[in-house]
């Protein structure tokens, strides 16, 4: 059993927990992700490391309640236990070399952004970083990406915070500015990825995108998460979970991602009661 150390509401919906897994935490890098259950009886979900102690033995994830398991999940106290918490798994940012780097992250791929942050200001070469959410109340992680980045940009869609706009509005203004980085890195909902990857594709620049695709056992053995890479089949928990954006299939990619909403939303209404 693994235990949850901290437990805390970022958002409406969205929790993060630290949980005690020292063997993950010892070789856990920026990038990769861990597998777990809440129960013997549950299902296996993938989240992406948020960040990581290896001094603590303590590695933290967050995660949005959208499913059955999530929703299993978040009913489980601080201080309580989940049943299995495997990682790392999947290869770790390879951020090398690059000495401008912009973080973009959407919703609640901010988080997953923070270790390359950390990891990039440690040496020497703090990051941009962009920032979007729907909202205000759904910015996260703002207190630690400022003391983490070169500099902050933070956009709402409906503008009620700093500015109105996406985070493509943030990045095409900087590059149209003179902005050259020589890699971005863009971690959120599909759509917004595919978008940065386009705007990015005519300036020539090196985009990374993290593929949080559909995963069942983390090993390339069930197929779940296969997706199409510069023509090639590719699994995001093996191969992955990042590629090159500008070779992504994202019309596949997109509507692979829409197969199980039917069968998730049948689990969420026996937990809670709602008509499907």
């Amino acid at each position: 059993m693994y235990k949850i150390l901290k437990k805390r509401t970022l958002c409406e919906k969205v929790n993060e927990y630290v949980i005690e897994a020292p063997a993950v935490a010892k070789h856990a890098r920026p990038g990769q992700f861990i597998i777990l259950r809440p129960d013997e009886e549950g299902e296996r979900i993938p989240l992406t490391i948020c960040d990581y102690d290896r001094d603590r033995g303590t590695v933290t994830v967050l995660v949005q309640e959208v499913g059955y398991t999530t929703m299993k999940l978040a009913a489980i106290p601080q201080g309580g236990s989940i049943s299995d918490f495997v990682g790392p798994l999947g290869n770790a940012t390879e951020l090398d070399g690059y000495g401008n780097v912009a973080l973009i992250g959407g919703g609640i791929g901010t988080a997953v952004i923070y270790p390359q942050a950390k990891h990039l200001k440690a040496e020497g070469r703090p990051a941009d970083v962009i920032i979007g959410a729907r909202n205000k109340s759904l910015i996260m992680y703002e207190d630690e990406f400022r003391a983490a980045a070169k500099n902050l940009y933070l956009t709402t869609d409906d503008g009620s915070y700093v500015r109105k706009g996406f985070v493509t509005d943030v990045l095409k203004e900087l590059l149209d500015s003179g902005k050259n980085y020589d890699c971005v890195f863009a971690v959120g909902p599909m759509p917004m990825m595919r978008a940065v990857a386009e705007m990015t594709r005519p300036y020539g620049i090196k985009t990374i995108v993290s593929m949080n695709t559909i995963m069942v056992d983390g090993t390339g053995m069930c197929g779940g998460c296969r997706l199409t890479v510069g023509g090639e089949t590719k699994y995001a928990c093996v191969h992955g979970p990042e590629f090159d954006g500008h070779l992504i299939d994202w019309n596949e990619a997109i509507n692979r991602g829409k197969v199980y909403r039917s069968e998730e939303r049948r689990h969420v209404c026996m937990l809670t009661g709602e008509k499907e």
